[in-house]
């Protein structure tokens, strides 16, 4: 199918989303615990969902991929990051992944432009589990830190 194309592109092409994300991120106003960290580290993590992405998209319900986002959720909480600047960086890295599917200028025709529209659909899919996993991964690290608080 042709959407695999562009989940192609974009894995060869993760390199220049994660240069876009980390601009972004350095410049929001609210990432300001994520500007702070080492670009090395957000790259790192847009590695492996961007290089990634075709088996990403493909498993977004099996338990290997629930298990990655919500130990992410739960390393965010353990860091001190506020769980809005872990969902803020995933939709900015969603944006950023449907704005470089569109800049590609693939859609020529009608079958390309509704491979652009199912690979943005099953993107928006994928990224709303991965926001669903980090918060149950946030909210299971701050239930184990109020019991041993208490």
């Amino acid at each position: 199918m042709l959407s695999v194309r562009l989940v192609q592109l974009i894995e060869a092409n993760w390199e220049e989303i994660s240069r876009r994300l980390i601009r972004t991120i350095q410049r929001h106003p609210d990432m300001r615990n994520f500007a702070s960290r080492p670009e090395a580290e957000i790259r790192e993590w847009c590695y492996e969902i961007l290089h990634n992405l075709g088996h990403l998209l493909a498993a977004t319900k099996e338990a290997e991929v629930q298990r990655r986002f919500r130990f992410w959720g739960r390393m965010r909480f353990e860091e001190n990051i506020p769980l809005h600047e872990a969902v803020l960086r995933l939709h900015l890295l969603k944006d950023k992944i449907i704005a470089f599917i569109h800049e590609q200028g693939f859609a020529t025709n009608v079958m390309q432009l509704y491979a652009e529209e199912e690979l943005e659909q099953r993107v928006n899919r994928f990224f709303d589990a991965c926001v669903y996993q980090i918060v149950r991964g946030y909210e299971d690290a701050l239930r184990v830190a109020s019991r041993l608080a208490s």
